[in-house]
C-alpha cells in the first residue's frame, strides 16, 4: 500500500471502510492516535460554554446566560 493510500485511509473513513479486512490489517496506526471525546468534554468546549472571558478579563456572553441577565 502506498503512503498516499495509507494517509487517505487515515483521513477518509469511507475510503478506509471500503478496504478489505486484509488491507485494513496492513494499515499502520495513525500517528495522531484515536481521539474520542466524552459528552462532558464536548460540553466544555467553547461552543458549549455559556460564558467566555476575553483577553480584557470581561465576560463575553455567547448565550442568554443568567450571568449576563444579572448585568442588564
Amino acid at each position: 500500500m502506498s503512503n498516499i493510500d495509507i494517509i487517505r485511509a487515515w483521513k477518509d473513513e469511507e475510503y478506509r471502510e471500503s478496504l478489505s479486512e486484509a488491507e485494513q490489517a496492513l494499515l499502520p496506526e495513525n500517528p495522531a492516535g484515536l481521539i474520542e471525546l466524552t459528552d462532558e468534554d464536548m460540553s466544555a468546549m467553547a461552543g458549549g460554554a455559556e460564558l467566555a472571558v476575553a483577553v480584557t478579563g470581561h465576560p463575553v456572553c455567547h448565550t442568554n446566560c443568567s450571568h449576563c441577565k444579572s448585568l442588564a
